[in-house]
């Protein structure tokens, strides 16, 4: 039977981070596409190629979803997998219903809920200082931090650029944010495959068909990474459409120091804290900070709620909906 939850393990996570390639899809490349620096196919397609390398560039993020989150260490085999497939029905059912009102929310923090709701349900406990130190503070501080950011850069980038000839300055940062796409696309891959990678190793771990000291095995990575950039080549455009416009209406110039500032915060979490931060809350803030440099009423706030009101939402109502699950689940999986 255990083998069996494996697999079932194995399929939900990599449906889960094929919809987190989907549904975030947007924060790597909807800035780009609504500036008109790349056009639809050609954002997708490399945002897709740059989440498949960010993906296997580093493991700290999984390994705190692993480890940091729920504590499964004297739960049997049989009671874990059932845990991990109720979370990721979880943050699944989330991803849907944000993607379906096409809210920007957060599929990291989806997937934490999911796992915290599921293990509270089973009886098990949570590692709650880990999830204050690594979730619950980096999800305050990154939108914070991101719109800060992205309005410093902007005033600056806008002081640079004040004497230079608005057609030339328009066509350069338009070019530059193919770049800084990219890189917004790495640290997405960076970042979001490895909470994916992280669920499978929890499943592998809890059976013993994988070391907790030897690390995540290759072909984690490898799938992970895939399912991603699959998941975001298919789009996200009811997200793209929020984000590149129902926000602001963005300029090259926004859009590129949008981008460059969420990849300095998503890479700054993976490498230097291990913490899984959302891509989605870290691009949403930014683009409101370069969009406040205009005037403050230029940002829709209405919009803004809106999305705020669903980052809010998202732990427990993908922990409410993982609980339900395992109340379900666990009478008829024996």
């Amino acid at each position: 039977m255990e083998a069996v939850l494996v697999v079932v393990v194995v399929a939900f996570a990599l449906g889960f981070d094929f919809t987190n390639g989907f549904h975030d899809a947007a924060n790597a490349i909807a800035t780009s596409v609504s500036t008109r620096a790349l056009t639809p196919r050609v954002a997708l397609i490399m945002a897709a190629v740059m989440n498949f390398a960010g993906a296997l560039l580093g493991t700290g993020v999984a390994e705190t979803i692993a480890k940091s989150i729920v504590d499964l260490k004297d739960a049997s085999s049989h009671d874990a997998l059932v845990v991990v497939v109720c979370a990721l029905i979880g943050a699944i059912a989330w991803n849907l219903i944000t993607w379906w009102l096409g809210l920007p929310s957060s599929s990291t923090h989806s997937i934490i809920g999911g796992l915290v709701g599921a293990g509270l349900a089973a009886g098990f406990g949570v590692y709650g200082k880990a999830i204050e130190n690594k979730v619950v503070l980096p999800m305050i501080v990154s939108p914070l931090l991101g719109f800060a950011l992205g309005f410093a850069v902007m005033v600056g980038v806008l002081w640079a650029v004040r004497r230079r000839p608005p057609a030339r300055t328009l066509r350069r940062f338009r070019l530059a944010q193919t770049v800084s796409a990219a890189a917004m696309a790495l640290g997405h891959g960076l970042q979001d495959a490895q909470k994916t990678m992280g669920v499978i190793y929890l499943a592998l771990i809890s059976v013993g068909w994988a070391n907790p000291h030897t690390g995540i095995p290759v072909w984690v990575k490898l799938a992970a990474a895939g399912a991603i950039s699959a998941g975001t080549y298919s789009g996200g455009w009811r997200i793209m459409r929020t984000l590149g416009r129902r926000i602001i209406e963005l300029d090259p110039a926004r859009g590129f120091v949008a981008e460059s500032v969420s990849a300095v915060v998503l890479y700054v979490n993976a490498f230097a804290l291990h913490a899984p931060v959302s891509t989605t809350h870290t691009i949403t803030s930014a683009i409101m900070g370069v969009g406040a440099t205009k005037r403050l009423s230029a940002v829709r706030w209405g919009v803004a709620g809106n999305i705020a009101v669903a980052w809010v939402l998202t732990i427990p109502a993908a922990a409410a909906v993982a609980a339900l699950c395992y109340v379900l689940l666990r009478p008829l999986i024996g």
